[in-house]
């Protein structure tokens, strides 16, 4: 089935939101896996001012006046994440999703068939700045036309490439880069998209297209940015800082450290990097000292419990697993409070391997691990003069310091 709820239930509540000005309903495309953002979350759940990007452009649309309802068409595995982004809105229930846009807009349109509608708004789930008078525009122009996006006229010079070198300058007169909402008639842009199930379009406006629907362009707004990779994410939350926080930030420091002793092998790992070795390291996972204290410096600088909380050794699925997991899943829960990792300083203590040959190829991976710039890690080494188990070359330890900047919250919470 593809609703989670059944099409009565539906009816009953659009009939319910009437008294609004015009029979209207949103559909909001969250679906999508984000494969060019990268990280554990797809782009609609990453955190945006300590809340889901979903879940402002949810709010953005259940709050204007002429909208009936709202619906969002989402993956089937992220019901959990939805209902945490959703949390507080009034909406419909969400329906599941296709393979492609194309065909979760489909889906999303067919399960508002029962009610019927007179027109329909479809927006991107990672919009969510979407504001009160852009929506306005489209539904005015919705008046006079079956369709109606918002849309922004180019203003750079438009190159046409070919073999990496320009081909072509294209007149740029005439020329409107489209955004979301993109408003229909109801039943003619359901008609739209069921006569062209397989076309592959990149939006529904030429879904229209195909079927000869006029569309009307209205002025988008350039603020209406759709968040696509890590550093749309970055710039929506300085965007938003701005605004809301004046610059101010909540800094932590957070601190980690972490023993592996020697044990049979020919190689270790250190700060996701592989040296040959006379020995290897034992552990439950790859035992990499140097990424496990990372991992637990950020948790602690979140207040997140350790690593061992996240990844017990006692499950059989962390055994022999790569370290990188570990860290990539500490900077996904920073990512989701909103936060970013400014730096990590990483320490590792052993007599042997010789680390200062590979500090900078450690310090690469680990900022590609993090997703952040070189200059924000620094990997060290030090001996113990013979001292100790490291110096007796038993093993290998580390201790990692982290400086975290999150959006302020209130003492005490």
């Amino acid at each position: 089935m593809r609703t989670f709820k059944c099409a009565m239930v539906l009816v009953e509540d659009v009939k319910r939101r009437r008294a609004r000005d015009v029979d209207t309903v949103a559909l909001v495309v969250a679906a999508g896996r984000g494969r060019r953002f990268g990280g554990e979350l797809p782009k609609q759940y990453a955190a945006l001012d300590a809340r889901p990007v979903l879940h402002r452009t949810l709010a953005a649309l259940a709050g204007h006046p002429k909208i009936s309802a709202v619906r969002a068409v989402i993956h089937a595995d992220d019901r959990a994440l939805y209902d945490q982004a959703a949390a507080g809105l009034t909406l419909l229930e969400p329906v599941p999703g296709g393979a492609t846009r194309q065909q979760s807009v489909r889906f999303g349109l067919e399960s508002l068939e029962p009610a019927a509608p007179a027109r329909v708004l479809i927006h991107d789930g990672a919009r969510p700045f979407v504001a009160a008078d852009v929506i306005e525009r489209v539904l005015t122009a919705l008046d006079e036309a079956p369709g109606a996006i918002a849309a922004l006229p180019l203003t750079d010079t438009v190159k046409r490439e070919a073999g990496g070198v320009v081909a072509e300058t294209l007149p740029r007169g005439g020329l409107w880069r489209a955004q979301t909402p993109q408003g229909f008639d109801f039943a003619r842009i359901l008609a739209a998209h069921r006569a062209a199930p397989d076309a592959d379009l990149t939006d529904d406006a030429a879904v229209a297209e195909l079927a000869g629907l006029p569309v009307r362009l209205v002025e988008g707004a350039s603020d209406n940015v759709k968040i696509t990779t890590q550093d749309d994410l970055e710039r929506a939350r300085q965007r938003l800082g701005a605004q809301r926080y004046e610059g101010a930030a909540e800094f932590r420091t957070g601190s980690g450290f972490d023993v592996h002793r020697f044990g049979p092998g020919d190689h270790v790992m250190l700060c996701g990097v592989k040296l040959a070795h006379s020995h290897g390291l034992i552990g439950h996972s790859d035992a990499d000292v140097g990424l496990h204290a990372i991992t637990d410096a950020i948790l602690g600088g979140l207040s997140a419990g350790d690593i061992g909380s996240h990844f017990p050794p006692s499950e059989a699925r962390w055994r022999g697993a790569e370290s990188a997991v570990f860290l990539r899943h500490a900077c996904d829960l920073l990512r989701r409070r909103g936060g970013t990792l400014v730096h990590a300083d990483v320490t590792l203590i052993c007599e042997r391997p010789k680390i200062g040959p590979h500090r900078d190829i450690m310090a690469a991976r680990v900022a590609e691990i993090c997703a952040v710039g070189a200059g924000r890690v620094s990997v060290k080494a030090t001996t113990t003069e013979g001292l100790g188990f490291t110096g007796r070359q038993e093993g290998i330890a580390a201790q990692a310091t982290v400086t975290l900047r999150l959006p302020p919250c209130p003492l005490g919470s």
